[in-house]
């Protein structure tokens, strides 16, 4: 019989997917890979684009859910799993900031980072959704200055988030290695949930490439 909670993650390594992977091993939840080969060209094909009409991983599908978007399945998940205690409750005086700094990460972030890799003059800052690339960098240090996780002193699935999103922008160059920022990342990349998935997708990688290849 079908586990109902068991996750379904629409997955290519090395992605945006690979966060909700990662959070998946944190939550301790049941789950299960569908594996794309970007480099194949399969997240186009017409059976991905009917989970996900913009061919973008990660989707992940529970009984008859289907969510896409970052930020929403780390809420979802979160959410669905609370053994792991990695979302603060509503009550809790914590799940504002929480929810503030997801969308953050998918409202202001990535954004201006997307702006800044392709070298585009950002909008005017009354229209700009991150105001300007400095502002939105500041407002994010300040906070994780009061560290040693996103909201203090407690890990929740946003650092999970937030750490993945920091170790990829900090490798490409695409934040500057301020202290707090590098200490961070450092910090998420040292968990063990982390460091198998970065395993696992290192594998995967080579899996694809040689089957592109071939």
């Amino acid at each position: 019989m079908t586990d109902p909670n068991r996750v379904t993650l629409f997955y290519s390594p090395q992605t945006r997917a690979t966060g909700t992977r990662v959070l998946l091993e944190e939550l301790g939840a049941p789950y299960d890979l569908h594996v794309l080969n970007m480099k194949a060209g399969e997240q186009r094909q017409p059976g991905y684009l009917a989970v996900n009409p913009l061919g973008k991983v990660p989707a992940i599908r529970r009984g008859d859910a289907l969510v896409t978007e970052q930020v929403a399945i780390t809420i979802y998940l979160a959410d669905l799993f609370p053994q792991a205690s990695l979302a603060p409750s509503p009550d809790d005086p914590l799940r504002g900031p929480y929810l503030r700094w997801i969308a953050y990460y998918g409202s202001s972030f990535e954004p201006a980072v997307v702006d800044r890799f392709m070298q585009r003059e950002p909008a005017p800052i009354a229209m700009s959704p991150y105001a300007d690339y400095d502002t939105m960098l500041g407002a994010l240090e300040a906070q994780l200055a009061t560290g040693p996780y996103l909201l203090g002193d407690r890990f929740t699935a946003a650092d999970v988030l937030w750490g993945i999103a920091f170790n990829w922008t900090l490798t490409f160059g695409l934040v500057p290695k301020r202290d707090v920022f590098v200490r961070y990342a450092e910090r998420i990349a040292s968990r063990p949930a982390f460091q198998r998935i970065t395993a696992a997708d290192a594998e995967m990688v080579a899996q694809q490439t040689a089957a592109a290849e071939g």
